[in-house]
Parts: C-alpha cells; sequence; structure tokens
C-alpha cells in the first residue's frame, strides 16, 4: 500500500516537482541547461556492455573513482554511466575523474522519483546492470528496475540504526525494495544485520571503499602560499560544518585565542555557498574574517580564515594537523572521517556520528579521534592538543593505523559487479 501510495503521490506531483526544480536552478542546487536530465531525458546510450552506477552525493561519488577504474580495466568495453544528485559532485567529477576514464564514463543527473521520468531514463539507457551506493532507495525507480529485470546491488551499503528503525515501520516496503538487489555489499557487521533483519538477501561485508581511496587532493602551488601567509601561526581546520556549529567553533575560537596569540581558525563550511553567511557571523562575533572564494589568503590580523571553495579540503587537512570534522555537534551524523585520518590529522569530533558509527567505535578506541560535546570541550581539547606536540602526534598515529587502507576492495567489488552483467547483453544493450 505504501508502494502504490508513493507511486500515485509523485505521479501527481509532478507539476510541482518541475516548478521546484527551476526554483533549484535560481539557489545554484541545479544546472539550468541539465534540468532534463532530472526528468529523465538527454539519453546518450552507446552501443555495447553499459554498467550504470548511482552515487548521491560528492562523498559517494569520491569512494566509486577507483572501483570504477577496476570495472574498467577488467572490461576494456564496458561504458560507465554515473548518475548522481547533486551539482557539486558532477562538478567534483569534472576535476577528479582519472583521464582514462573520460572517454569510458558518462554522467548524467539522476531522475526524480517520479514513474514516468524513471521510465523514460531506464527505457533510453537500457542498462544492462546496475549498482546503487550507500543507502539510495528509491521506491519508484527500484519499481521500474524490478519491472525490467535489471541485475542490481546496493554497495558499500550503509544503514544507521535510525534508518533502520524507521524502515522496521514498514517491513514489506523494506522488504520489497531490498529484494530488488541481489547482492548487499555493507559496509559493516552492525550494517550486515541491519540489512538482514529488513528481509535483504545475499548480503555481505567486504568492507568500506571510502577506506580504500586515496588521500584527498591538493594543489602544491595554493598550499605553498598558504603556509607562507600563515608563518609560525597555530593554525586548527573546522571542516565541512554545518549551521550551527560554526557558533560554537567561534565561541571555541575566543577561549583558545586568550592562550594561543595568533591563532587562525579555518572553517571550511560543508556546503560552499553558505561561504558568505558563515563569513557574517565571524564579522558579527567581532573577529577578523578572509574568505577564500573572494580570493583573500589570511593576513597577520585575520583570526578566521572561511574556506568556501569545492574541492579544497585535501589542502586543509595538510595544513592545519588538527581538526574537527563537522556534522558532529549538531545532529546530522557526522561528515568522513576517514579523510583527515589519512592526512596525518589529529581528530576531534562530536557526539553526533551515526554516518559512521562503526567507524568511529573504533577512532575513539583506539585514541585515533577525541569526543568534545560542546564549545567548552572543543576549546579545552583542541587547545590540549595544539600545545602539545606529542598528544597531537599520538591521536593522528593512532587514526592512520586504524583507517589503514584496504587496497584490494576495489578490485574485489569491481569483481562482484561484472558478475552481473547478463552473458548475452547485445550491442545494443538490453532490450
Amino acid at each position: 500500500m505504501l508502494g502504490l501510495l508513493w507511486h500515485g503521490s509523485a505521479t501527481l506531483l509532478a507539476p510541482a516537482l518541475r516548478l521546484q526544480l527551476r526554483r533549484r536552478v535560481r539557489r545554484g542546487k541545479e544546472i539550468a541547461e541539465r534540468l532534463g536530465e532530472r526528468q529523465g531525458f538527454g539519453v546518450a546510450r552507446p552501443p555495447g556492455r553499459l554498467f550504470w552506477l548511482h552515487a548521491a552525493s560528492v562523498g559517494e561519488t569520491l569512494s566509486l573513482l577507483l572501483l570504477l577504474e577496476e570495472m574498467a580495466a577488467r572490461d576494456p568495453e564496458l561504458t560507465l554511466l554515473l548518475t548522481t544528485g547533486t551539482v557539486t559532485s558532477a562538478r567534483l567529477l569534472e576535476h577528479r575523474l582519472p583521464e582514462p576514464l573520460r572517454h569510458r564514463l558518462v554522467h548524467r543527473f539522476l531522475p526524480l522519483d517520479v514513474p514516468g521520468w524513471c521510465a523514460r531514463f531506464l527505457d533510453g539507457w537500457r542498462p544492462d546492470a546496475a549498482a546503487f551506493v550507500d543507502s539510495e532507495l528509491w521506491p519508484n525507480l527500484l519499481a521500474a528496475a524490478r519491472r525490467r529485470q535489471l541485475p542490481m546491488a546496493l554497495v558499500n551499503a550503509r544503514l544507521s540504526p535510525g534508518s533502520a528503525g524507521r524502515w522496521r515501520l514498514a517491513p514489506r516496503l523494506a522488504r520489497q525494495l531490498l529484494g530488488s538487489f541481489r547482492l548487499v555489499m555493507a559496509q559493516s557487521e552492525p550494517d550486515v544485520q541491519r540489512f538482514r533483519a529488513l528481509g535483504a538477501p545475499q548480503v555481505s561485508c567486504p568492507g568500506n571503499l571510502k577506506a580504500a581511496a586515496p588521500p584527498l587532493p591538493a594543489d602544491p602551488a595554493a598550499l605553498a602560499a598558504l603556509r607562507h601567509a600563515l608563518g609560525e601561526r597555530p593554525v586548527w581546520l573546522a571542516a565541512s560544518t554545518h549551521a550551527g556549529e560554526e557558533t560554537q567553533v567561534l565561541a571555541a575560537h575566543k577561549l583558545m585565542a586568550r592562550a594561543l596569540p595568533g591563532l587562525l581558525t579555518v572553517v571550511v563550511p560543508r556546503h560552499a555557498d553558505r561561504g558568505a553567511a558563515v563569513a557574517a557571523e565571524v564579522v558579527a562575533a567581532g573577529l577578523p574574517v578572509a574568505q577564500r572564494s573572494a580570493g583573500a589568503l589570511p593576513g597577520p590580523a585575520t583570526a578566521v580564515y572561511v574556506a568556501d571553495t569545492m574541492g579544497e579540503l585535501g589542502l586543509f587537512y595538510r595544513l592545519a594537523r588538527l581538526a574537527f570534522v563537522g556534522g558532529s555537534l549538531v545532529p546530522h551524523g557526522g561528515q568522513n572521517p576517514l579523510e583527515p585520518a589519512r592526512l596525518g590529522c589529529a581528530i576531534l569530533v562530536g557526539p553526533h556520528t551515526g554516518n559512521f558509527t562503526e567507524l568511529m567505535g573504533r577512532l575513539l578506541a583506539s585514541g585515533g579521534a577525541l569526543l568534545v560535546n560542546d564549545a567548552a570541550t572543543l576549546a579545552a581539547t583542541a587547545l590540549d592538543v595544539l600545545t602539545n606536540a606529542s598528544r597531537g602526534e599520538n591521536v593522528a598515529k593512532a587514526a592512520a593505523e586504524t583507517v589503514a587502507p584496504q587496497h584490494g576492495l576495489p578490485g574485489q567489488v569491481a569483481r562482484a559487479l561484472l558478475e552481473l552483467l547478463p552473458a548475452g547483453a547485445g550491442p545494443q544493450g538490453r532490450a
């Protein structure tokens, strides 16, 4: 019944969704000339075998890069269709997609979950197999794929306790959606148990693809310029922050600056388009600010540097050596702690880390991350690390050891996905 209600509601709401897409263009959340893709248009299916992968946003897209390379290397005739749901992920691909994949991969935005739009997408592209990343479960899209008998997998699958609890309120729908996948490859053993409890077949735990991803890159010239601008100043980073966290970070800065003259706090908002709002909050707090999107470097008097640009987080993890990982002082679930751990940062996190429960449990247990609860504990812990070199080194070392790369994982997952391709897939794909 819930599936039917979703189907009918999405169909009725299609005109309103078209208006919403146009509003999102004005807010920079969609690309005007590519709005048709959100309705299943923009098909340009090449001949031969086509494997479709979907990643919701930036983190999921980055986790796929090595997997995509492995799939392309193992099947030289295969074309990869990658769909994402955000403008930021599409722009990131333009910069991070490895050169050998550029003529083998097609990017499109995922159509919204309207039955007619999903049907147009699937009938146009006719993928031979598909894989969804993380926990992307769109009822109408999955139902349309099932009707077309499309072999599918859910990879790097994650299901938080909260999400699992909500799905238990609709057990039949959960079982039907998860039954769409021939394979579910989970990030952790607790995820395995939650997926099995909801009725997913063939659940395994090969590991977390994000643990196999290479360290975030950084432009050497930009890094050198920032280091020159900073000199010997003490620096710490608040990375991937969400609304409400900057207030606590600024309060922590004021507490720390009393003991650390010249302290620079670098704030990288999770969404770069919040940069102006974050800078305005810094000014309202009475602190001198510089904004990277305006082309500024931090000057001697700058107290807070708002790094509101895309694709430069690796630069600031290398610069700071101490990072608070955002989305964790507000009930968002936390951002990816693997990125700072790989780049030698001591890590601070708040209590809300449900997006990475298993990983954060290991990091906290090993001493590779330190827990803070508010501005006061954030300031005290950060100050302890910044003024005690061995303390920071020990935390960073424990983090690096805890998240040692899983080098063979992309190849293992690639083999499993390629086995989904039907043996008889013809030159024009599935009928």
